[in-house]
């Protein structure tokens, strides 16, 4: 017995609060009680998930990064605006979206650790002028569509799959997404130095670990998760020069629930995932309540508010 409440203790908690919502929800609506209606659900609460993961790494080494919400919205501008609803631009279009995530990613990156500018300042900066950049390519109101076949990975659903009926192509994606970004965190050196960093960077740095190099890697990698969950935003809602509004401070609330400490040092990807699921279950019963719109944002405020709290309260622990 006591062996299993030890166990327990290990469990991450944010597990069990996404598990009870989850359960709200079934109860609530017979659309999820289904393996089609939970791959729904996964379908869209992946871009959460898929950015979460990407601001831990930049979380967990002690930064922020507000930049990805409007990097989200360049990226379906841009695809728009090269593809011109042309399906034979698709490709063109993708790896320009990731060429300007990286291109983010680095700049911030290097404002961060080469000019020693504190992060939230940078990213609020970026975040600004990424926006800006967006708005006057589109002219402030982007006109086409985006091409089916760019529309597939956030849209397109296998039919007829055995045991689950329908399988989203974005739950593919999600999982690839999870599979490299922890891999990066607790299968190479890089994740566990990383850790290190966000916990004491003058030690890392006296140990030999590149400082500098890492954080500045943390920034890009947390922009190349923001194309993804952009492409996957496009697929799910057309164009838009909204689509990425306050998904930053969504990424930063559900990886702080799921663990990561604002002050750098504590976190995993496993944590991360459950945190963006916790969020997006969170949301979905909200909806299924019938909250309205102005009430669901002052709750995200309120979980914000909260989660920066309990981390507080994490990091005084370590």
């Amino acid at each position: 017995m006591t062996r299993g409440l030890a166990s327990l203790r290990r469990i991450n908690p944010t597990i069990l609060v996404f598990v009870v919502l989850l359960a709200a929800i079934c109860w609530m609506s017979p659309l999820y009680r289904t393996p089609a209606g939970l791959l729904s659900l996964l379908q869209r609460a992946a871009p959460v998930v898929i950015l979460s993961c990407g601001q831990s790494f930049v979380l967990i080494a002690g930064g922020f990064d507000l930049a990805s919400g409007s990097l989200i919205t360049l990226v379906v501008v841009a695809c728009a605006l090269i593809t011109g609803g042309d399906a034979g631009w698709t490709w063109v279009a993708l790896l320009a979206s990731y060429g300007i995530g990286a291109a983010v990613g680095v700049v911030n990156g290097v404002i961060v650790a080469r000019g020693k500018v504190p992060s939230i300042i940078a990213t609020l900066g970026t975040l600004l002028s990424v926006k800006g950049i967006a708005m006057m390519w589109s002219g402030g109101a982007p006109g086409g569509y985006l091409p089916a076949n760019l529309r597939f990975f956030g849209r397109y659903v296998w039919r007829h799959v055995p045991l689950v009926g329908r399988f989203p192509v974005a739950v593919v994606v999600l999982i690839i997404s999870i599979a490299i970004m922890a891999w990066l965190m607790h299968g190479t050196n890089f994740g566990r130095l990383l850790l290190m960093i966000g916990d004491n960077p003058r030690a890392a740095e006296l140990a030999g670990a590149p400082v500098r190099r890492f954080r500045m890697l943390t920034f890009v990698i947390s922009a190349l998760a923001s194309v993804t969950a952009g492409i996957l935003l496009g697929g799910f809602s057309g164009v838009s020069v909204d689509v990425g509004t306050g998904y930053e401070l969504q990424a930063i609330s559900a990886a702080v629930i799921g663990g990561v400490v604002l002050l750098g040092g504590q976190g995993s990807m496993l944590g991360a995932v459950f945190g963006g699921l916790t969020l997006y279950a969170l949301f979905t019963l909200l909806n299924l309540v019938g909250f309205p719109e102005p009430m669901r944002v002052a709750v995200q405020g309120i979980i914000l508010i909260a989660a920066a709290a309990l981390s507080a309260r994490r990091g005084r622990r370590i």
